[in-house]
């Protein structure tokens, strides 16, 4: 129910325009003087504020102009109210700030249509005030916009954990409290089949983000992961990234650019798998994880031949086989568990 203040000094038009107020559903407040009006606006803060002129001790220009100023009640629509019809009058009151003037006698149409027209006003005001509000903070400089000042957000205010080789961060079904993005280091995520089989689902180096999972719903992590490495990595609580993210739109695009990318990058390993050779698969793996870990494959790789095996597909045994052909073709070398290439351009061509 919307409020109005009635100031008014006259008891008759007091009371009679506040029954009329009431029985059009207003909640109406009334004071008999400006100064009685000035305390009451301070405290009820209404929505339409109708004042008389012509008052003793404080006039409603008076009222209207000690109004203007407090912070609390300078938006609030005024409306005077007078038995003055002089233009003059009329005009001195809309250069003070006035929204509107209704002269006595005025009928109960006049009286409405002013307070409704006020009110509708104030609302649009604050409709677009919100909107532009809303635009201004998706536009500001101060938010966060792109997938590299994210990074920065977490280098900033993230927690730093530092992992060893074959540390494991967290495990499949743990619940899902951080978003993760690496530092330094390599980090493998992958999930056991009902054989308890080992199926490497990703590589992440530094820079990339991991442990991404939904920000509405409880879910645990659908896979493990774990350090191939030293790894430092930036972990944040995941209700601090979302309200992050409702905070900042244009990051929240930036994020699904982001993820899209990733399932595309999925969706090409899930081809390779489904549909390459052995060999071509092994060449592949091995320039993968040579690009994951930022080495030159001529310096060797250090990992697992399980590993390897797993992303590329196929049995470990046929893995360790496929590599002996590829060392006897002269285009690898394998020493202890290290892969060094011996001709890059020749494991690209595998097929």
């Amino acid at each position: 129910m919307k409020k109005i203040l009635l100031i008014e000094d006259d008891i008759v038009v007091r009371e009679n325009t506040a029954e009329l107020l009431e029985l059009a559903n207003y909640e109406v407040f009334t004071a008999a003087d400006g100064k009685m009006g000035i305390t009451k606006a301070n405290t009820e803060l209404p929505d339409v504020i109708i004042c008389d002129i012509m008052m003793p001790e404080i006039n409603g220009y008076e009222v209207l102009n000690v109004l203007s100023k407090t912070i609390a009640t300078q938006h609030i629509p005024f409306i005077f109210l007078s038995a003055k019809t002089e233009y003059s009058d009329i005009r001195k009151g809309m250069d003070m700030g006035a929204d509107d003037y209704l002269t006595k006698p005025f009928n109960e149409a006049e009286l409405i249509s002013a307070i409704e027209s006020r009110i509708a006003k104030v609302a649009l005001l604050n409709e677009n005030s919100e909107l532009k509000s809303i635009i201004q903070s998706f536009n500001s400089d101060d938010n966060l916009k792109t997938i590299d000042q994210l990074k920065n957000y977490f280098s900033d205010n993230a927690e730093e954990v530092t992992y060893n080789l074959d540390e494991t961060i967290y495990r499949e079904g743990d619940n899902s409290n951080y978003i993760y993005l690496i530092y330094k280091g390599v980090v493998k995520t992958s999930k056991t089949d009902e054989q308890g089989k080992e199926l490497i689902t990703a590589l992440h180096k530094g820079d990339d983000f991991f442990g991404l999972t939904s920000l509405t719903l409880n879910r645990p992590y659908k896979e493990s992961a774990i350090a191939l490495e030293k790894t430092e990595i930036f972990r944040l609580v995941k209700n601090d990234f979302k309200d992050l993210l409702l905070k900042n739109h244009a990051l929240t695009l930036e994020l699904l650019d982001y993820s899209t990318e990733n399932v595309t990058e999925i969706k090409d390993q899930l081809l390779q798998m489904a549909y390459s050779s052995v060999r071509k698969k092994t060449a592949n793996t091995i320039l993968q994880f040579a690009e994951k870990i930022k080495k030159h494959p001529k310096d060797g790789i250090r990992i697992s031949r399980s590993d390897l095996a797993s992303v590329a597909g196929i049995a470990t045994e046929t893995f360790i086989r496929t590599l002996t052909r590829l060392k006897k073709d002269g285009i690898i070398d394998i020493e202890g568990r290290n892969i060094k290439v011996i001709d890059i351009d020749l494991l690209k061509q595998v097929f």
